[in-house]
């Protein structure tokens, strides 16, 4: 099993930035994709970027220049930093590592952006 805790989310103004953190444990020794999606309202959950543990990167075409993934050097932790976000930017952002055909979901972090 897989535990996943998001933190950083909040109200934030059109144009500014925000750092979601995802802290995980349990048995995370053999994941082999960890990443970022989000539910805005009405809408289905979607990919923003994965990592995959042997290096590649991918950002869905709405994530790419504003968003950056990464994680820390033993995998138990990654981030999201966001950049310039927007108002469409709002949404539920959910971390999700996976394994063996096993994705693990965090509880969400939410996300606004209004003035």
């Amino acid at each position: 099993q897989v535990q996943l805790v998001e933190s950083g989310g909040g109200l934030v103004q059109p144009g500014g930035s925000l750092r979601l953190s995802c802290a995980a444990s349990g048995e995370i020794s053999r994941i082999t994709h960890v990443g970022w999606y989000r539910q805005a309202p009405g809408k289905q959950r979607e990919l923003v970027a994965t990592i995959a543990k042997v290096g590649t990167t991918r950002y869905s075409d709405s994530a790419k220049g504003r968003f950056t993934i990464s994680n820390d050097s033993t995998w138990s932790a990654i981030y999201l930093r966001i950049h310039n976000l927007k108002p469409e930017d709002t949404a539920v952002y959910y971390c999700n590592y996976a394994k063996g055909g096993t994705n693990y979901w965090g509880q969400g972090t939410q996300v606004t952006v209004s003035s």
